[in-house]
């Protein structure tokens, strides 16, 4: 048997990546060289993330506020991802004084949960009236139907 020589170690290539989660682009670094092949998610918060009724609730509420704002036909009409969280944190009249802007941890599962309605293909993200690539469009954003 012939004397087998090692293998060249080959460059990983240093493209971006989709988070499986939040379908947002991540890029490599130094920090995560080591990892980039087996690299699924863009952070710790993503890969501990797991779907549950919170993000079903969000997606419901997103599209029942879109089809209430265009009742009249008209589909320019848009919402801001505040207020599905809203919606799914339920009436702060009725909580105590601390638990009233709870719908603030809801914000960053909101825009994931737009997101995946755009993929669908179901609404569109805008900005300044303007559709935005779901996944780099970065500050304010408004939703629409399609």
């Amino acid at each position: 048997m012939p004397d087998r020589k090692p293998k060249p170690d080959r460059p990983t290539p240093r493209k971006e990546k989709l988070c499986k989660t939040c379908k947002r682009p991540f890029h490599w670094t130094e920090q995560n060289s080591r990892d980039w092949d087996i690299l699924k998610y863009c952070s710790e918060a993503c890969s501990g993330h797991q779907a549950g009724e919170k993000d079903a609730a969000l997606e419901a509420a997103i599209l029942q506020l879109l089809a209430e704002r265009g009742a009249n036909g008209d589909r320019s009409k848009t919402i801001c991802p505040s207020e599905a969280a809203k919606l799914v944190a339920g009436e702060p009249r009725n909580k105590s004084h601390a638990a009233r802007r709870d719908w603030e941890a809801l914000m960053e599962p909101a825009r994931a949960a737009a997101r995946r309605l755009a993929a669908s293909g179901r609404i569109l993200i805008t900005q300044h009236a303007r559709p935005v690539d779901a996944a780099t469009g970065k500050g304010p954003i408004r939703l629409r139907l399609r």
